[in-house]
This record gives C-alpha cells, sequence and structure tokens, in this order.
C-alpha cells in the first residue's frame, strides 16, 4: 500500500467518525433535554444607570493677571495650600510705577490750569461788571474755567486707573485652597491685552469634590436630585465610592448627533484619594427594592423547547447550573393537572394554568396589584418530573434579578432558567448541532441596568 493510498483512507475513518458523532448528537441525544435550576432567594432589586465622568473639584477659580508684564516673583507652586490674600505672584511694576508718575504729573498740570483759569474768570467778572469788555469776552472766560475744572478731574482718573494697574501687579489669592495648576515661571511675560492670561489655578477645598456625568437623553428622564450614586475610578479599583445627584443641567450637549445632559454629583474625598481629571465610572441609582423575594432574570425569559418551535422569535435565556434530565418521550403525559399542559394544535404545548394564560385579560387582572407598577409573567418548575409553570406578578427587574410580587413561589425553591438539548432546537433553530442552545422568552429586560 503506498502512502496516497494510506492518507486515503485515513481521511475516510475521519470522516466516519466525524459523520457517527454528528449522528449521536443530533439523533442518540437529540430526545432528552438537561434544565437548568436556580433558587427563588430573598434580597435587594436595584436598578440603575451606567455613566461616565470627570471628577472636578467642589470650586475652582483661574487665577489670571489683569495687566501686562514680566514675571518677577511667584511665591506658589503646584500643590501649594494658600490662603485668602495671600501674595502668589509679582509682576515686573517699572512701567507700571512710571504710568503712575506720569498720571501724578498730569493732576499737577491740570490744577495749574484750572488756577490759571480761575484767575482770568474772576478777573473777567470784575472787568465786565463794569463794562469794560463784552459779553462774549465773558462767556469764553468761563467756558476755559470749566473745562479747566473737568480736565483736572480727568487726570484724578487717570490717577487712579495707574494706581490700580500697579497694585494688580501684586496677585493675590481670590481664595483659601490648593494650587492645582500653574502655568507660567520666572521671568515669562503675560499679555493682558484682550483677556486676563491664567496663572495659577486653585481648587478651593478637594474634599469636597463633583462628577460632572455624562447621561444619555434616553436615560435622563429617571434621574433626580437626591439620587445615591456610586462610582469606582481607575486608580482604585478594588474601592466603591458614593455621592448624591444634586443638579441635573438642562442644557444639552450634543455630539455627533448624540444628545446628552450634564448631570452634577456630590461626592466626599476625606481621604484626598479622588484627584481633578479622574474618569469615573458612575452607577445612579434610579429605584430598589429591599429584602424582596426575587429570582434570577432568566427564570422569566425562559421557554421550554416546544414553546420555542411553536413562538420561534422569542428571545432565550442563558446561565444556571445543571439540573434534572427528563426524556421527551415523558412529555406527552403533562397535560394533566390544573397546571399542566395542552398538546392539542398539532402536538405544540400550550401552558394552562387554572383556566388562564399569561395573554389573558384575567391572569393580568389577577395579578396586578394596586400601584400598577407590575407585570404578568410566568416562571416554570420541575414537579413530579414534569414541568409546571407558575404565574407570578413581577416587579422591579434588572439584569441580574426579578422581584416577584405575587405568585405561587416559595423561597428556596428551584426554578429552571435554561435547557440543554432536544430535537427541536435543530429542528426550529437549524444551528450547528454541536452548538448548545439554551430556552428562553417573554419578560421585558433591563434596557439599561
Amino acid at each position: 500500500m503506498n502512502k496516497k493510498r494510506r492518507l486515503a483512507l485515513l481521511g475516510a475513518c475521519a470522516a466516519a467518525v466525524l459523520a457517527a458523532g454528528f449522528y449521536f448528537v443530533t439523533n442518540g441525544r437529540g430526545d432528552r433535554i438537561t434544565y437548568r435550576f436556580d433558587k427563588v432567594d430573598r434580597g435587594d432589586v436595584v436598578v440603575s444607570i451606567s455613566a461616565t465622568g470627570t471628577l472636578n473639584a467642589d470650586t475652582t477659580v483661574d487665577v489670571g493677571s489683569q495687566v501686562s508684564g514680566r514675571i518677577a516673583k511667584l511665591y506658589a507652586d503646584f500643590n501649594s495650600v494658600v490662603k485668602k490674600g495671600q501674595l502668589l505672584a509679582q509682576l515686573d511694576p517699572t512701567f507700571l510705577q512710571a504710568a503712575l508718575d506720569q498720571a501724578k504729573a498730569g493732576v499737577f498740570r491740570a490744577q495749574a490750569t484750572l488756577n490759571q483759569t480761575e484767575r482770568d474768570y474772576k478777573r473777567n467778572t470784575d472787568l465786565f461788571a463794569k463794562g469794560l469788555i463784552s459779553q462774549a469776552d465773558m462767556d469764553a472766560s468761563l467756558a476755559n474755567y470749566e473745562s479747566a475744572q473737568a480736565g483736572l478731574e480727568q487726570a484724578k482718573a487717570a490717577l487712579e486707573g495707574a494706581d490700580v494697574n500697579l497694585k494688580y501687579a501684586t496677585i493675590e489669592s481670590p481664595i483659601s485652597g490648593v494650587v492645582i495648576s500653574r502655568s507660567v515661571d520666572v521671568g515669562q511675560t503675560v499679555a493682558a491685552s484682550l483677556s486676563a492670561p491664567t496663572i495659577f489655578t486653585i481648587a478651593n477645598d478637594l474634599k469636597k469634590m463633583q462628577v460632572q456625568a455624562s447621561v444619555d437623553e434616553a436615560d435622563i428622564g429617571n434621574v433626580k436630585v437626591g439620587q445615591r450614586v456610586s462610582f469606582h475610578v481607575d486608580s482604585y479599583p478594588d474601592d466603591m465610592f458614593e455621592g448624591t445627584v444634586s443638579q441635573v443641567r438642562l442644557a444639552p450637549v450634543i455630539t455627533q448627533n448624540v444628545v446628552n445632559y450634564t448631570v452634577i454629583i456630590d461626592v466626599a474625598n476625606p481621604d484626598l484619594k479622588l484627584m481633578p481629571g479622574m474618569t469615573a465610572t458612575v452607577s445612579i441609582e434610579v429605584d430598589k427594592r429591599e429584602d424582596v423575594v426575587r429570582v434570577p432574570i432568566q427564570a422569566i425569559r425562559f421557554t421550554p423547547p416546544d414553546e420555542q418551535k411553536e413562538n420561534s422569535n422569542r428571545p432565550e435565556g442563558s446561565r444556571g447550573q445543571e439540573g434534572a434530565a427528563v426524556d421527551s418521550g415523558r412529555r406527552g403525559g403533562m397535560a394533566s393537572g390544573s397546571a399542566g399542559m395542552d398538546s392539542s394544535r398539532g402536538g405544540h404545548m400550550r401552558m394552562r394554568h387554572a383556566g388562564f394564560s399569561p395573554d389573558s385579560s384575567r391572569w393580568k387582572k389577577e395579578m396586578k396589584t394596586p400601584s400598577g407598577n407590575t407585570f404578568p409573567a410566568r416562571v416554570w418548575v420541575m414537579e413530579n418530573g414534569k414541568l409546571r409553570a407558575v404565574p407570578v406578578s413581577r416587579g422591579l427587574m434588572n439584569t441580574q434579578y426579578a422581584e416577584i410580587v405575587r405568585g405561587d413561589l416559595k423561597e428556596g425553591e428551584q426554578v429552571i432558567i435554561g435547557s440543554l438539548g432536544g430535537q427541536t432546537q435543530v429542528a426550529a433553530g437549524g444551528q450547528n448541532p454541536f452548538q448548545p442552545r439554551f430556552g428562553g422568552g417573554g419578560g421585558g429586560g433591563g434596557r439599561r441596568f
């Protein structure tokens, strides 16, 4: 036997093994379903909105210069703790002092002009009384006197402005806090022709901080002032920080046609772990139920495989623990009992419980509480080797648990959260037979929780 024939024989054997495995999966074990179970327990159900934001100090002030000049001295640096009125920087006052001296000289000149025009006015008044000058000369003398008075006031104002500019060369802290940024160095010239250049940025108190979170427009309606917030930052992945919503700003922030709103969250920072500029991953608690009966969310969404075949468009469930196996040949006897299955309509099963289904008006009427915030649903349990649907009234729900407001469920009871196996999966879905598929359906989910 040559090499080519040996390779051909090995290929044929491999194909036969694969075919046998495929037959075993799709036929040999296709009639056996394994269900996955989890327990009904008691605990909290929390609904929250996720967002990201940036940490900032509660109050941040940019300290700038209102006059132009060269930085002569700096008295503060990064992380310096300063008090209100403390000296931070000094500009070179040479030109400002010269401008002040010129303004003083201008006042003296204006005063001299005023004195001269005053004497002329008094002299012309006497001459006009004796009829020695005309009325026009008298009026011109009065105008010169009044103009000199205005000139003196203008010179005084210029002197006051020059004096203020000289004082602005000495830069003081407007608040008490910590210097978190310094933008200039000694010898650098700042120009304040159009706007005040920033020299320092001072945070009022880093023990009180804020998170400016960006919340999508679809979720902003659920955010209210006073709601509890938890968040974490990348610098401390094992620490969870807490805050409170203090403001929901009305101004929209539109980025690439996506509308967001800014939510301000007050945060206490007693240990000074949090720093300005850190990115916070925020969870805003919008609703909560404490110490309630709850089931895993997969239990609400689970649908038996035979109902999946009848309603193939329903969503699928996911997680759980391995449970008991039930032979599909026994499913024909599930129609007995008040909470059994009806095998009518061509052998497809339809849930029946005490004469009403989850879509019936009677179920909705019986299961709805006066609050109006509950929804009819169902979960499945295993009873004497048979599936039984339990109608319940569902309250608050998040991505993990659903609150059970009413229904015949007890704490610790096992409920079905998924299934594996069954010929109906291959027939209905047409998927790869080697890929597990879990049953699921019904019930809404937390769209953003």
